[in-house]
């Protein structure tokens, strides 16, 4: 009988497809290979199964014992049926970015979560990592797998990934593009391919900002891919070519890929494809790419495939009037965002509002273009002056002592409708614009929008 022993058997071995209708066009054949298969339903079980292995081999994690990691979601889950299946408690560190069907899922597993804010250096004790390190040194019998600097995560695809690429192309593979994270897979892979082949081209799909494609790791909206650090898992000498893909075209290439081949992905999965069909268009039928789908797009369902929320992010654009039109008509070019650093003084503030003619500016830290998540708040003209009547030396403070909560935001593509709805309850709307903070929206923005002047 073809019955598995335990879930823990059925994990690996999973099929190919070729992409056909976003292949469009393109003469290189480009072929997906499916870790949504497996029972965890992401690439990272396979890591999973091979740390937790060498952990009890090397004597690292005891009966009972407790498994402590920080994790996006996918190697939560894989860790996690691992430690159904042998009896581990499990305690997971994730991010404020990632989508609360990964935090309940891992809770269904029966794990605690623990979730911090994703806009702080990794060396902030509010980091996932400095989180994580405290939890393991007050929980008994913990052990953290590290899937950053285990070389257990890279050696379960070079043992398994890679071979199952090889043999199911019987060989002819030219091309391999997957997303970095932990750089495991995309190391793992490589090392095998390159051992039966060096001419295969490894390409590393990577979200604009990470490290990897020359960025610092400020945040993105993508899950599962790109770092701010540069990890010992990650081989940076295996990699080709590495090609830098946005939020806005990982999260429609993800759409895409689940509406016109039906195959439902996540968005490192849109990643990956987007960096594989920019590859395959320089190619011949000779040629052969195969791109590596990390996870299902059943753990984005409230955010990449909800319209709502693409929309507030400014990646669709609603029907009628919206606030890209407004902005539109705004006499000359739209000027830059004008914000503050949290580090910045009230003086500073203040001499930013009245340079630019403005009465209220987001806090935020970093460089333009912003990321979302470094928007930590807002000041206005008004709550300044009070503050400066109430408080003698308020000036020098710094402005993230007398801050307020972070302006409402509305997405470039939403309707003008609700910019007037939201701008009852607020003097000013931070529009963001794929992803990231573009600029401010007021009232009279609006008032002038609706209410042209006569000729």
């Amino acid at each position: 009988m073809e019955i598995a022993a335990s879930v823990l058997d059925l994990i690996g071995n999973t099929p190919m497809v070729r992409l056909t209708r976003v292949t469009e066009g393109i003469a290189c054949p480009v072929v997906a290979k499916l870790e949504t298969t497996n029972p965890g339903g992401s690439v990272k079980d396979r890591p999973a199964v091979t740390m937790i292995d060498a952990a009890e081999r090397e004597g690292l994690l005891e009966p009972g014992g407790t498994i402590v990691e920080p994790t996006s979601g996918n190697t939560g889950v894989g860790l996690a049926i691992v430690a159904a299946q042998r009896g581990y408690k499990c305690i997971f560190v994730m991010t404020d970015k990632v989508a609360e069907e990964k935090v309940a899922l891992l809770r269904a597993y029966g794990a605690e979560v623990v979730v911090c804010p994703v806009a702080v250096p990794p060396d902030d004790p509010q980091s996932y990592y400095s989180t994580a390190e405290r939890l393991v040194k007050e929980t008994p019998g913990a052990f953290r797998p590290n899937q950053y600097f285990n070389p257990a995560n890279p050696l379960a695809h070079e043992l398994t990934t890679g071979p199952e690429i090889w043999n199911q192309t019987d060989g002819r593979i030219t091309h391999f593009v997957a997303g970095a994270g932990t750089g495991g897979t995309l190391s793992g892979v490589a090392r095998y391919l390159k051992s039966q082949n060096p001419e295969v081209v490894i390409c590393a799909a990577d979200p604009e900002g990470s490290v990897y494609s020359g960025g610092s790791g400020r945040p993105y909206l993508v899950e599962g891919v790109g770092e701010d650090f540069w990890p010992p898992t990650y081989d940076p000498s295996l990699v080709d070519v590495t090609l830098a893909v946005s939020d806005q075209h990982s999260f429609e290439m993800a759409r895409r890929v689940t509406r016109e081949e039906g195959l439902l992905i996540g968005g490192s999965g849109g990643t990956a494809v987007v960096a594989a069909l920019q590859l395959a268009r320089d190619l011949t039928p000779d040629d052969l790419v195969v791109v590596l789908i990390p996870d299902s797009g059943r753990g984005y369902l409230s955010k990449i495939f909800n319209d709502d929320w693409m929309a507030e992010y400014g990646f669709v654009t609603s029907e009628g009037v919206t606030v890209g039109d407004v902005l539109d008509t705004k006499e000359g070019e739209i000027p830059a965002l004008v914000y503050v650093r949290p580090e910045s003084t009230v003086r500073e503030a203040i001499l930013a509002m009245r340079r630019h003619g403005v009465s209220q500016i987001p806090v935020a830290k970093g460089e333009m273009p912003l990321a979302a998540a470094e928007v930590s708040g807002a000041v206005s003209e008004l709550r300044l002056m009070e503050r400066a009547f109430e408080t003698p030396g308020i000036l020098d403070r710094p402005v993230e002592d007398v801050m307020g909560p972070p302006l409402a935001t509305i997405g470039v593509g939403q309707s003008i409708e609700l910019a007037v709805e939201l701008l009852e309850g607020s003097p000013a709307l931070l529009v963001i614009d794929g992803g990231r903070p573009r600029t401010i929206v007021s009232r009279t923005d609006l008032l002038t929008f609706l209410s042209p002047a006569q000729p």
